[in-house]
């Protein structure tokens, strides 16, 4: 009987550990978290379904600054280069690495979005499988600091998305 009790308290208490730990992010390291928030807030500031009831096209119809700016950075029109992007932060973000770090923006949008490359200079396998931008870089360019730049491309994406007019 006694037994019985201490089994039935310890799986309350694990049970209550659990739920807290998940509520709170438990575990999970400053590096995950922010990345994390700095997704979040990019996705808020651009979805592709909604921002401010806009879909990305209208955004980038209305907005010509920030349509030319990504024009400048992926070397194509700001429709054709967002789309498969699943929001405005995402190819912004993309934009901005692909010039920073000197590689195809056509390549690295194939292997975020997961999406066949347009152009024959990509790695084979490029665009077979959607993946993060950091795991893009790190595909693209294994020597870049695949954190640091994604953390730069994304804080320069979030500069621009402030001062859109979306």
């Amino acid at each position: 009987m006694k037994t019985m009790k201490i089994a039935t308290l310890s799986l309350a208490v694990l049970l209550y550990a659990t739920t807290a730990l998940a509520q709170h992010g438990g575990g999970m390291g400053h590096e995950t978290a922010s990345a994390d928030h700095a997704n979040a807030k990019l996705a808020s500031s651009g979805t592709a379904g909604s921002a401010h009831g806009k879909t990305m096209d209208e955004i980038l119809s209305k907005d010509t600054r920030l349509s030319g700016k990504i024009q400048s950075l992926a070397g194509m029109p700001a429709k054709q280069a967002c789309s498969g992007f699943k929001n405005l932060g995402q190819c912004v973000a993309a934009a901005y690495v692909s010039k920073n770090l000197g590689i195809s923006f056509g390549c690295l949008k194939s292997d975020v979005t997961g999406q066949a490359s347009q152009g024959t200079s990509c790695p084979t396998g490029t665009g077979t499988k959607s993946m993060s931008l950091g795991k893009a870089i790190q595909t693209l360019d294994p020597k870049a600091n695949q954190k640091a730049e994604s953390k730069k491309g994304e804080s320069q994406a979030t500069k621009d998305l402030k001062g859109s007019n979306s």
